[in-house]
This record gives structure tokens, sequence and C-alpha cells, in this order.
């Protein structure tokens, strides 16, 4: 196995962590990134492993309109700066990775400078998509050229052209050989050309061992991106909405259900996130604050790789605004959290679950098992190697008791609380405090922990939920008499309560969605007729991309409900197209 595998990641916004200019004038470069230094050991100290940082490199505004993929953006700093930032983390064991934005550039990068400049004559014309010199943009270039979701301020790149394609292999030797860097986290992936991403896989596996290659995916089907030509991860967009949905609705059947989906498409370690510089903080989504602790229970043992974005463990707060992302991407003081990790409860959950993900290799490699489900209680299994892992979370105002089957072990204890309990005929019985979770490990097997306060302190916010659980405090006890699978019902109605507005802004760049994508119904769509066949995949509507996909679908065998809810989520038009031609 390799060290993703076992990873614990913080991820950085480092233009917004270090208050940079929204703006960059190109001027003499701010050595911003040095204030991060001291972040490394707050990393380690919660249990992190390793650090996505980006977007770092030189560009105009947000970092997503890249201008010099080999110059470190000079609000950030220089070159030097960057390398003794990675160094640093190395020797505190911590891998980094960085943001890949290799879809698009911006319009200061300097093969379209030297377009505008040369025109028809420039060498650079076909290394971008449809440059025509009879259209115009919104700049007065005097010609029109092909953008990432609609915005001529970032500028698609031709990823078929073999220049293009070796100059961005260059810059990720370039990146290793000059900052060391362990991986690279691809910008859109979900819209890259696959052939493209076969060619930076092998770049990946010649430059560095276990060199690690994780995509940005909103939705589909996991594994066409995952595999072993193409990327060893993508971003787990289907888990980050089960797990605030499933703790609004009060329904662990929706993160159930999710995860056996997950599991369907294969033997995936999916990048699992609650939020990220692209959708609003977890502490903001989560109607009962005191749900912070549930929820991270699940990130840090449900399958799949840990992700931790910056703040959020000091359950700061941040929302999604119409125009701009500038809230979720807040400047932070560390001194003003220096005693984070004892006295706020968020951070020492955070660090207690960092702790025992490292020490329990189960967690990692585990297989996966359902033990116990309801609407506000749920338990599962972690298995490896004869040792089980159990693990338990409760929704509800109350305090829940759980009888579940073990492994071999005759006694569990609990990782966060320290409670003891003692097996009986193959089976423990324990008590989940209200609105939490605990990690049950074998005793002796595992190594025991020292409990800390987890239990988040309830908000105004969370005060006025207790008025609605008490109002559903008949159906409540209806739902706990049974241990059942969610009936389809149940499923395809909170399917329907998917938080669109949050997750379809889930875009790379500092921009509202894109106009087809707010127009979209993927209600709607489901009576489209077959699309004109005489239509490129470029010029069909989200509707007859769905319609044409399915089709795909059905000629390679039966299309199930939950494939097709797969294909009418997406609504974004570059991914459909990029999907539909991913048939063979």
């Amino acid at each position: 196995m390799s060290w993703y595998n076992e990873a614990i990641f913080y991820h950085i916004y480092p233009l917004g962590l270090t208050g940079a200019p929204k703006e960059n004038d190109y001027g003499t470069p701010v050595h911003r990134l040095n204030t991060l230094l001291p972040w490394i050991n707050h990393i380690k100290e919660i249990g992190c492993t390793a650090l996505y940082i980006g977007p770092l490199f030189e560009s105009v505004g947000h970092g997503y309109e890249t201008t010099d993929y080999k110059k470190l953006d000079s609000r950030l700093g220089t070159n030097k700066d960057l390398t003794n930032f990675v160094k640093a983390c190395h020797e505190k064991g911590i891998r980094v990775i960085f943001d890949g934005v290799f879809n698009h550039t911006g319009r200061d990068f300097f093969a379209f400078k030297d377009i505008q400049k040369n025109r028809e004559h420039s060498p650079y014309v076909n290394w971008y998509c449809n440059v025509n010199f009879g259209g115009n943009t919104e700049y007065n270039d005097g010609f029109s050229y092909e953008n990432w979701g609609g915005y001529n301020l970032l500028v698609k790149l031709n990823q078929r052209n073999p220049e293009v394609q070796n100059y961005i292999c260059d810059v990720i030797r370039f990146w290793v050989s000059e900052f060391d860097i362990d991986g690279i986290r691809l910008d859109a992936a979900d819209v890259l050309d696959f052939d493209f991403m076969r060619i930076l896989r092998h770049t990946a596996d010649e430059v560095k061992k276990d060199f690690w290659l994780m995509g940005e995916v909103i939705h589909g089907d996991y594994s066409r991106w995952v595999n072993g030509q193409t990327l060893h991860s993508v971003t787990n967009y289907a888990l980050h909405k089960a797990l605030y949905s499933g703790h609004n609705d009060h329904n662990y059947f929706e993160i159930a259900h999710t995860v056996k989906y997950l599991q369907n498409m294969g033997d995936l370690d999916l990048y699992n996130f609650v939020d990220n510089h692209d959708v609003e903080r977890i502490h903001t989504k989560l109607q009962n604050k005191a749900h912070f602790a549930p929820v991270h229970v699940l990130l840090y043992t449900l399958p799949g790789v840990p992700s931790i974005y910056y703040g959020s463990e000091f359950g700061i707060d941040g929302k999604k605004e119409k125009y701009s992302d500038a809230s979720l991407r807040p400047a932070l003081d560390l001194n003003d959290y220096a005693d984070a990790a004892t006295k706020n409860p968020c951070t020492a959950l955070i660090a207690a679950l960092g702790k025992v993900r490292q020490g329990t290799p189960a967690l990692s490699y585990g297989s996966y098992a359902e033990l116990a489900l309801t609407n506000r209680q749920f338990a599962f299994a972690r298995d490896l190697e004869g040792i089980r892992v159990i693990v338990t979370v409760n929704n509800d105002d109350s305090d829940s008791e759980m009888n579940l089957p073990t492994g071999s072990a005759q006694e569990y204890v609990g990782a966060l609380t320290g409670q003891k309990v003692s097996a009986q005929g193959g089976r423990i019985h324990v008590r989940v405090a209200a609105n939490s979770g605990e990690i049950w490990l074998p005793a002796g097997d595992m190594p025991e922990y020292k409990p800390v306060q987890t239990n988040v302190p309830e908000t105004a916010a969370a005060k006025e939920n207790e008025n609605a659980a008490s109002e559903a405090e008949e159906e409540q006890a209806a739902e706990n008499s049974t241990v059942t699978e969610a009936a389809p019902e149940k499923e395809a109605s909170n399917a329907e309560n998917t938080d669109k507005a949050s997750d379809n802004t889930a875009n790379s760049a500092d921009v509202p969605s894109t106009p087809e994508a707010e127009s979209s119904n993927p209600q709607e769509t489901e009576t489209v007729t077959a699309p004109n066949p005489h239509k490129t995949p470029e010029e069909m509507t989200v509707g007859e991309l769905q319609a044409a996909i399915l089709a795909k679908m059905a000629g390679n065998g039966p299309v199930d409900d939950q494939m097709k809810k797969t294909v009418y989520d997406n609504i974004w038009h570059d991914s459909l197209v990029n999907w539909l031609k991913s048939f063979r």
C-alpha cells in the first residue's frame, strides 16, 4: 500500500488564509507563504499527515486563471519560499500535493498573449480549443475561443494537442524537481480529456514513487476516473452531500445507502470531505451544531481518505455568497487558536480522531459491514485481519443503546470516551450519547486513548432545533423500534432534498454557477427524447446529453434507478460532454 491510503489531509487555500489581495499587480513578491510555516506544527498536532495546498502559481485573481505554472504567485512570495515550505512539511512527516489547473489558463498566460499579438500567425493557436478569428469576446480580442464554465477569463486548453500535453507534463516534472511534491489535485477533472489524464498518470508514475493524482469530480460513476490508467482518487461529493443532509434530515439511511452505492463502484479510495473552498462550512450547513461530532466521526471512519479544510477544525462558519466565495476562504491568525486542541471541543475532537485513525489500520484498509441502521442511529464495522473495529453514531437528542456483533475480542474500549464494555455471546451492548459518535476498539489489540471532551457546545441554532426535534418524537419512537434497511420510497424522498445550490456551485473558479446549470431541472430531463444524431456532443443540450449517455449505458446492460439518478444529477454541460465522449 502507499502513503495516501493511510493519509489524513489538511486543505489550505493559501491566497485566502494569508489574506492576499484579490488582484495581482505582478509587483515585487510579498512573502506571505512564510506566514504559514507555524501552521505545519498545527497540522501535525491535530493528526493530519498530508497537505493539499493550492492554487499556488502566478495568476491574476483567485488563482485558477493561471499566468505562469512555474512561478509562485507574487502575492505569496518566491519559488524559494515554496521549496522551503514543502521541505518544512516533509521534515514533520507531512506529504504535500499541489493544485494542478490544467483544463484552462488565464488570459495573461504566454500562449494566449501570443495569440492576441500575432493572431492567425501565432504558433499557439492550436493550444486552445476552437479559436475563431471571425468572432469576438467582451474583451474585444477580435477572436473568440472555448472557455471553462462560460467565463472567458478561463481559456480552455486543447488537451489533445501533443505540444500542450508535453508542456503540462514538463510542468509536473518541474514541480517535483523544484519543490519535491508528492502529488497533484487535478482541478475540474470531470471535464479533462481521458487520454490526457492517461498521459498525466504515465508521467506521475515516472517522476516519483507513489506520486498521487486526485481529481475534482462533482458527479458520475467515480470508477470512470479512478483506475489503473487515469487517477488514484477523486473528490467524494456524493458522501459530502449525504453527511450533512443525512444529519439535517435525521436520516442515516441516506448515508448508509450512499456508502453502498459507492462500494458498488469498486474498491475506490475516495477523497472524503465535509467542506472545502467551494462549498459552505460544515458548521454553517448543520442545522444542529451538535451534529459536528457524529459527522466527523463518520468522516474519519467510513471508507476513504479524510480531509479537513483549514479553520473548520475550530468550528468556524462560512456561507456561500452569490458572486463571491471570499467568506469560504478567510484569512486566519493561528495565534487566535493557540489553545484550540485543548480548549476548543471541535478541535479536540478532530485531534482525537486523527490519533485514532493513525493508530487503527482497519480504518484505512478494513472492509466495511453495516451492523445496525435507523434514521437516528447507525453502526458499522471495519474488519481487517481478524480485528473488528466498530463505529456507532447517534444524531438524536437523547442517548441510545445498541446491541452489536463483535469479532473475537472479549472486551472493547471507546477510543473517544474511554468507556469499556465486555462482549457476551459475540455481541456488545453499548450506550451512545446524544448527538455523538464512538469508535470501539478491541482492548489489548489496539492502543487506548485518553478521553477528550468532544461534545460541541449548543448554539442558538441548536436550541431552535430542539423544538423541531420534540415535534418528531412520535415518529422517532417508531423509527427506533426496528433496525432495517431503508425503504426505497424513503431513499427516493431524501434524494430529492439534495442541496443543489451548494453542490452545483462547487466550481474550481471563483465565479457563480453557469447559466445553463441554473436553468436545468434534472427532473424535467427524464422526458427528453433521443438527441439529434447529427449533433456533436458540444452542440447538444444538457437534456440531450443525459439522454445520449443513458442510451450508451443501455447498450452495455440494464440501467437501474440509481444509474439514472447519477446521470440526471449531473447538469454540467462540459462534464456531460466528456462523459459521453468516454464511451468507446
